[in-house]
């Protein structure tokens, strides 16, 4: 038996509970394509997004530590694969479509310029009075117009759900604008599981590497909410900690924290009585959520790392790096436009000088960003 796109669809409408989108129900592309035989409208999405030459960028994008700190923290790429892991984990359990969340996921960060959120403040900054800058923005940017792999349009032509759960990602920190997409409705379940999936990653992850680059010591912790309850969870008595504790302590919350967002979820689910996406979008709050209890302890969590690892004085001098090397960057292509690749320049017919040097900074890795600044700037670099 060939397991066609259509009797693909017929699994996804048998398996997948009421509220869950169907890959059949899809509003489309802005561009009709026939679809694939032997794959659903989302698994084609999933696939473009995964060859497309953004998201290989993102392995030399920051997370925290720049790409040259060491080979062992996480970057933009191995963040977006562990996003995209818990995503799917939490759609399975849910009975939502795992290939749409999983499409979602997968793009969520693909707008994220070089040096992590220092980079993203810096081009906002220096883009203030030119439509500013905002990676949830970038990334549908991105996938609709800056991507080119096809004769025939721009951007990756990806479906309107997942456009959607691009553009309405957000978390507590990013606040999404939704215009185009149905502003006044809220997101699929789909849409939704990637905003909790995406902070749960870099909240468990992100106190891993903390701990494991020793900017962090356990000790400090002492008091944390989650920290406590997992020390006693896990027996351990403050003492000898190593790597294989860490592990434990990092995959222990992590799985609560998946365990507690998927059974609140549920029961947030079964209290509403939605029966479909159109319910679900209807809703005055999003369904998908983690329980108060778990939402207040986590929050307790967030400012520990903000203030003691992502204010930490070797991440700040990273960040002020960061800062200087974009500024410097953008303001010498502002100057003299003929600096920037031939191809960049092209574009300047359709947008402003600004925008083309705002995209092509964007798409910089951190180690291109840094060999670029050793070329502009470094007298004894070749250019």
């Amino acid at each position: 038996m060939l397991y066609t796109r259509s009797v693909l669809e017929d699994i996804e409408d048998r398996s997948l509970a009421p509220y869950g989108f169907r890959s059949r129900d899809s509003r489309g592309r802005a561009y009709p394509q026939d679809e694939p035989g032997y794959r659903t409208c989302f698994q084609r999405d999933r696939d473009r997004i995964l060859h497309c030459t953004p998201f290989r960028r993102l392995e030399y994008k920051t997370q925290v530590f720049v790409n040259d700190e060491g080979d062992y923290y996480r970057t933009r790429l191995t963040h977006t694969l562990e996003v995209t892991q818990i995503g799917r984990t939490m759609a399975r359990a849910l009975g939502a479509n795992e290939d749409l969340v999983e499409a979602i996921c997968l793009a969520h960060d693909l707008g994220h310029p070089p040096f992590g959120h220092a980079g993203e403040i810096t081009l906002d900054r220096l883009m203030a009075d030119h439509g500013g800058f905002d990676h949830n923005k970038q990334s549908l940017r991105i996938v609709e117009r800056l991507e080119c792999r096809y004769p025939t349009f721009a951007g990756l032509n990806l479906t309107w759900e997942v456009r959607e759960g691009i553009v309405k990602h957000e978390t507590e920190y990013d606040v999404a604008d939704a215009s185009r997409y149905d502003p006044d409705k809220r997101g699929t379940v789909e849409a939704q599981l990637a905003n909790p999936a995406d902070e749960l990653a870099y909240t468990a992850h992100d106190l891993d590497d903390g701990l494991r680059s020793g900017l962090l010591a356990p000790e400090e912790l002492d008091g944390v909410a989650w920290w406590e309850f997992l020390k006693e969870n896990l027996g351990w008595d403050g003492r000898g900690f190593d790597r294989l504790w860490r592990h434990r302590m990092v995959r222990r919350l992590l799985g609560l924290l998946i365990t507690d967002t998927i059974e609140e979820t549920a029961r947030r689910i079964e209290a509403t009585g939605v029966q479909s996406p159109d319910d679900v979008r209807g809703l005055p709050e999003n369904v998908v959520a983690a329980s108060p209890e778990t939402h207040a302890m986590t929050r307790e969590l967030k400012r520990f790392l903000y203030e003691r690892l992502y204010n930490h004085p070797r991440v700040v001098r990273m960040q002020i790096k960061a800062e200087r090397i974009l500024t410097a960057l953008f303001e010498a292509y502002l100057a003299e436009p003929g600096q920037l690749p031939r191809e960049e320049q092209a574009k300047l017919g359709e947008r402003s000088l600004h925008r083309v040097i705002c995209d092509y900074i964007a798409g910089m890795t951190d180690r291109y960003a840094l060999q670029e600044y050793a070329k502009m700037f470094d007298p004894f670099e070749r250019v």
